[in-house]
């Protein structure tokens, strides 16, 4: 009886306990990018973002890419006026493309959603890929 009671009580408690809702997300790829493999990256157009997921009372979404395999190495991103949209196009901002000096690398695009130009950090996104 008393495992039935304890069993019941935890199915009542999953059932009343709202979804975990599924995080702030991106992705993107390297179409349209100029090849660069000799590691002098060029200034060049984002790649365009699919966005999902995006958190309410977001306003802003800062983008950065980083060299997993050159951290050190800056290649910037932007900042961008979010008002619902599901992709940012290319065009938003400008960066310094990925341009490994030999082998691939793995870069990764980080985005924070924001409250206002200068803070209030709602959620943190990231997608990875390799180039070349």
């Amino acid at each position: 009886m008393k495992l039935f009671i304890k069993t019941s009580l935890a199915l009542a408690l999953l059932a009343s306990t709202p979804q975990m809702a599924s995080a702030f997300s991106i992705s993107f790829n390297w179409d349209g990018l100029k090849s660069c493999t000799n590691g002098h990256p060029n200034r060049v157009k984002n790649p365009a973002f699919r966005l999902s997921k995006v958190p309410a009372g977001t306003k802003y979404i800062r983008f950065r890419l980083k060299d997993k395999d050159a951290p050190n190495y800056s290649h910037g991103g932007g900042l961008v006026a979010y008002k619902g949209q599901k992709t940012i196009a290319p065009g938003a901002f400008k960066y310094k493309s990925p341009c490994p000096p030999s082998g691939r690398h793995t870069y990764v695009w980080t985005a924070v959603a924001k409250k206002s130009k200068k803070g209030g950090k709602l959620a943190v996104a990231k997608s990875a890929r390799k180039y070349p």
